[in-house]
């Protein structure tokens, strides 16, 4: 199979096939998720929870983000590598530049930046040197403490109007691609089809262009004991994880997963 680039989730999307999105972080998942048909591979922040320990992303620095990059891109089979800029690591535009030169050169393809219509100015800046970016919207991890904890966004009317314009505008100033993260799914169902680019949903419904979960969720992996409602445990009637992250690769493409009882 050929290595999968963005015009090959342009395609997929103007195909009307979902997009598999999966998160990696070193080179044995990256290895198992790309030959079992993961499109792309998302380096999250979200290590500094699963893998470090924190009770949030806020921690992480881009030198920890560089390092899984890197990891994941010797373990890859040809995933599209899109990888997180980390808290505060493009507060300016000087940032941006320099961090995402820095995640490109780890072996990424895209750089991921959570925010909204102020953004802008940042994905223009990095697409106009060569550097493919993902806008995050809606929950927003690394704004926890203004948010007040993990919410669901966009259920009032202006709040939706507002991250629906802030979507239009971030394809404008050029994003490739946007990660809806907990909105209710008739608002990611108008933003992805307002725009056209690739959507990607994480708690946001099956009605965007593609789903992304955190793998140790997806496996069942939880220090809480807790899971996500928007996560299903994939591991259940799977003997390996092989087996697993393939039933969620066929879940994902076949409309199975996301269902009703993981949606808001």
């Amino acid at each position: 199979m050929p290595d999968v680039t963005l015009t090959t989730l342009n395609k997929l999307k103007q195909n009307g096939e979902k997009i598999v999105c999966l998160t990696a972080y070193d080179a044995t998942f990256a290895h198992v998720e790309s030959v079992a048909g993961v499109e792309v591979m998302l380096v999250g922040d979200s290590l500094g929870m699963v893998l470090q320990g924190h009770d949030s992303t806020l921690p992480v620095s881009v030198d920890d983000m560089a390092y899984h990059t890197q990891a994941v891109k010797r373990g890859n089979r040809g995933a599209l590598i899109m990888a997180d800029l980390p808290f505060m690591a493009y507060a300016t535009l000087q940032d941006a530049l320099r961090n995402s030169a820095q995640l490109m050169q780890a072996g990424a393809h895209m750089v991921k930046l959570e925010g909204a219509g102020w953004l802008a100015e940042n994905v223009s800046m990095l697409s106009r040197n060569g550097i493919p970016v993902c806008a995050h919207l809606g929950l927003t991890p690394q704004t926890v403490n203004i948010l007040g904890g993990y919410k669901v966004q966009g259920r009032e009317e202006a709040q939706a109007k507002a991250l629906l314009d802030d979507a239009v505008a971030l394809e404008a100033a050029g994003a490739s691609m946007l990660l809806l993260e907990c909105v209710p799914s008739a608002l990611a169902n108008q933003i992805t089809a307002a725009v056209k680019v690739p959507v990607i949903g994480i708690g946001a419904g099956s009605g965007t262009d593609g789903q992304v979960l955190v793998v140790h969720d997806m496996l069942g992996l939880s220090i809480s004991g807790r899971l996500p409602r928007f996560v299903k445990n994939f591991m259940i009637g799977q003997t390996d994880i092989a087996g697993a992250i393939s039933a969620y690769v066929t879940a994902v493409k076949q409309v199975e997963f996301p269902a009703a009882e993981h949606e808001f």
